[in-house]
């Protein structure tokens, strides 16, 4: 396991789909929008594929991020290297850092790798065609039983990280690839940049075994979408919390979403697969242990949207300012960067329970590291609750994270708490 990066910690990361983000939908535009993510309190942009698309089986007009045609060039699309490179350096002048979205699995059926390379870089079927992998049939898939590609995998990663300065990768399906591949591009990105920052889009227990910081909490956040529908119980969401306790090093970090580009074009808004739940799991995700939390394009403006995939969709700029959802953000990340007690990985504190009389509908936990203590009171049901627990040695005078209020919390605390309603205390 590698040393995490000092900034990763507190941080709360934001996935930019430039395509969407903007009416222009370049990288100068979306520099532009970088100022107000920092005021909301996002400490790393992960972008989107930014690479070209491929043509060849296309999806929709515009094609898929995922269907890579050349790993070391810019989509057109989104401006130029020059327009890359200026919103990289925007960003860290802002304090930010900049993830760049690797798909390691596969190109596109037109890439230049299969046009110029041997015919083992790619897996082929009987008829010597490149094998497309699941449904993806804009894409075909890299052979990695050649070392070769590992090599050009690695080479292409080492391109952003020197020529652009980019801080980390965030890396696809990277469970389809081997492990060992992740490893030895991860020792070697390191050699140039210490502090490079990889997250895995999967939740295998061996990825964190010196190759990825973070992986995606894929199962909470089904369980999380399950409960809001009525179809699971408070239960399931804190087995799986001790579980994961027990699954994962300590060190390791867990990517907390409530959408993301995925979960919005696929399955909905937000709005739409949480309801009335959304501010309560929202909130979740900046309490639960060693997470990182994620806010995903337009989610920083409450705009209620499914993206198109493959099509240019954006955000109307009349919709583009401070709301409400803007503010709750804003609230919930400087709780994130005060409180140590929620830092992600071994910096943080671990839940520990506090006990109630409505543990199937209700979760009431501390999480506390040196004089850093949050206490959350969180009603994850559609039904009212008379609650009745005790704070024992936790009683005392807190803040709320959201009102900014002076609260007592007493040592016998027994009210109603409505549907879906929580709290947040810090001291």
């Amino acid at each position: 396991m590698y040393k995490n990066p000092e900034w990763s910690y507190s941080a709360v990361l934001y996935e930019m789909n430039v395509r969407q983000l903007t009416s222009e939908g370049t990288f100068r535009a979306a520099e532009r929008r970088l100022p107000f993510l920092r005021s909301v309190g996002i400490d790393a942009i992960w972008l989107m594929p930014i690479y070209p698309i491929g043509e060849l089986s296309r999806k929709g007009t515009l094609g898929s991020y995922y269907s890579i045609r050349d790993y070391c060039a810019v989509n057109e699309e989104f401006g130029t290297a020059d327009d890359f490179r200026s919103f990289v350096r925007a960003a860290h002048a802002l304090g930010m850092r900049v993830l760049l979205d690797w798909v390691a699995n596969h190109t596109s059926r037109d890439a230049r790798w299969l046009m110029e390379k041997p015919a083992d870089w790619y897996e082929r079927d009987a008829s010597g065609e490149a094998l497309v992998p699941w449904d993806w049939t804009d894409t075909a898939k890299l052979n990695y039983a050649n070392r070769e590609v590992w090599r050009g995998e690695i080479d292409a990663m080492r391109y952003w990280v020197e020529e652009f300065g980019v801080d980390g990768f965030r890396c696809d399906m990277a469970m389809l690839v081997p492990i060992e591949f992740w490893q030895e591009a991860s020792a070697e990105l390191r050699r140039i940049k210490p502090d490079i920052f990889m997250l895995a889009e999967a939740e295998e227990d061996n990825l964190f075994d010196n190759a990825f910081n973070m992986s995606y909490q894929w199962n909470i956040h089904h369980i999380m979408c399950d409960i809001a529908k009525g179809a699971r119980r408070v239960w399931d969401l804190r087995n799986a919390i001790h579980a994961e306790r027990a699954k994962y090093p300590r060190e390791a970090m867990r990517l907390s979403f409530t959408s993301n580009h995925d979960e919005n074009s696929w399955s909905g808004s937000e709005q739409s697969r949480f309801g009335l739940a959304l501010d309560t799991m929202t909130a979740m995700t900046f309490l639960m242990p060693s997470t990182m939390p994620l806010i995903y394009t337009g989610q920083e403006v409450g705009y209620d949207h499914s993206f198109s995939f493959f099509d240019s969709d954006p955000i109307p700029d009349e919709h583009y300012h401070d709301t409400r959802a803007t503010e709750f953000y804003r609230r919930l990340c400087a709780l994130k960067h005060r409180e140590m007690a929620l830092a992600a990985g071994e910096r943080g504190g671990a839940v520990v329970e506090i006990e109630n009389n409505a543990k199937d509908c209700m979760m009431t936990f501390v999480r506390e590291v040196g004089d850093s203590r949050v206490v959350a009171i969180v009603n994850l049901s559609p039904y009212t609750i008379h609650a009745d627990f005790r704070t024992g040695i936790y009683a005392g005078n807190y803040r709320d994270a959201l009102s900014g209020e002076r609260v007592r919390l007493d040592s016998h605390v027994e009210r109603d708490i409505a549907p879906w309603h929580f709290q947040i205390l810090h001291k």
